[in-house]
């Protein structure tokens, strides 16, 4: 039996009827394809990211709102996890510094959190009991691009180190961008680091992932939905483009609407969200260069996949349907990398982000 936590959204915001009532606890039973509702953790609007803290005894949690406390910007909760029932009660929280928190990362003793309407990420010190502590570095990002609907200003969307922790990453869909920063752990500043990647005009770079060797990176581009392969030199922190990959199917006409990027653990397959047609697109790896073939669009059964999850195993994938209020699961073929939908289907409220306690 395996733990797997759920953030929501809780409110209404413009891109969602929020229903759920906080953050979402499981079990998972592998054989059954089953999740039990275990609990809720109430008290926190919006925990539409989460991330677990080191060995799991901690969960750090955004509050995706544009006010708090009276004041312009979002939170960031700590949350202590029981070790033997892995329920979630608080600990503590701080100011994300920038509006909109929509991702958080734990490197070492800090947790790192992208602020999309602030255009700013910050790093926070995690103290010993795993409370939050001071902010030690908080970075205003500047610039637009092309659309100028949703690139009139920095939205930074995801927030990455890479395997060594030396670097940090972000996919800042407003610039058009990958802007990365040398991470002094001593001190949690972050430092100029190599040259920002500059992506096609009108992609909105939105969530990157590295594959399990780190020589490369695969990241989701919102605004076209394509997918862009980049080579990594860990020594340097410098992320190079090598190709660009289309994740929509050629008849498709409507808006692009890109979202969650993983490559399976073994670092054979990358799979991505495309929330504007509720589809998971699949593609195979050429090991050697780390290039794409696309090989399965499936659908969620469900509307809006913003987020989805490989349990660690590599065996199963959960889609999160934020605007039809399921979970739905899928085997994945460990030779094809092709997805299969099972009959377990759980109704949760809004789901946001899924994380599985290891």
């Amino acid at each position: 039996m395996a733990t797997v936590y759920v953030g929501t959204y809780t409110q209404t915001e413009a891109h969602v009827k929020g229903k759920g009532e906080g953050i979402y606890h499981y079990d998972f039973d592998p054989e059954s394809a089953s999740l039990t509702l275990k609990g809720i953790t109430t008290g926190i609007v919006n925990p539409s990211y989460i991330a677990l803290g080191p060995e799991g005894r901690t969960l750090y949690a955004v509050s995706e709102v544009l006010h708090y406390e009276g004041r312009p910007g979002g939170a960031v909760y700590a949350f202590a996890v029981d070790p033997s029932t892995h329920e979630l009660a608080l600990i503590n929280r701080q100011r994300s510094e920038g509006a909109a928190p929509c991702y958080v990362s734990v490197e070492g003793g800090h947790v790192l959190v992208a602020n999309y309407m602030g255009g700013t990420v910050a790093v926070l010190q995690i103290r010993p009991d795993g409370s939050l502590g001071k902010v030690t570095d908080a970075v205003q990002h500047v610039g637009s691009s092309v659309n100028t609907a949703r690139q009139e200003a920095p939205h930074p969307h995801c927030i990455v180190p890479d395997r060594s922790g030396r670097f940090v990453h972000i996919a800042d869909l407003g610039t058009d961008q990958v802007v990365s920063y040398r991470f002094d752990h001593g001190s949690g500043v972050l430092a100029e680091g190599p040259k920002p990647v500059q992506l096609q005009p009108g992609a909105g770079p939105r969530h990157l992932t590295f594959d399990a060797a780190g020589r490369f990176a695969y990241l989701m581009n919102e605004l076209d939905s394509t997918v862009t392969l980049l080579s990594y030199e860990s020594a340097t922190g410098q992320l190079r483009i090598v190709d660009t990959f289309r994740a929509l199917p050629e008849d498709f006409a409507g808006t692009p609407s890109g979202a969650d990027i993983h490559v399976s653990p073994s670092g054979s397959f990358v799979y991505g969200s495309l929330r504007s047609i509720g589809r998971i697109v699949h593609f195979a790896v050429e090991a050697d260069s780390g290039r794409l073939r696309r090989i399965g669009l499936e659908s969620t059964r469900g509307r809006t996949p913003r987020n989805f999850g490989i349990d660690p195993t590599g065996s199963s994938l959960f889609a999160l349907n934020q605007d039809s209020d399921t979970i739905v699961m899928f085997r994945i073929d460990s030779a094809t990398g092709v997805l299969t939908p099972t009959a377990a289907m759980t109704d949760v409220p809004s789901p946001a982000c899924i994380r599985f306690f290891r």
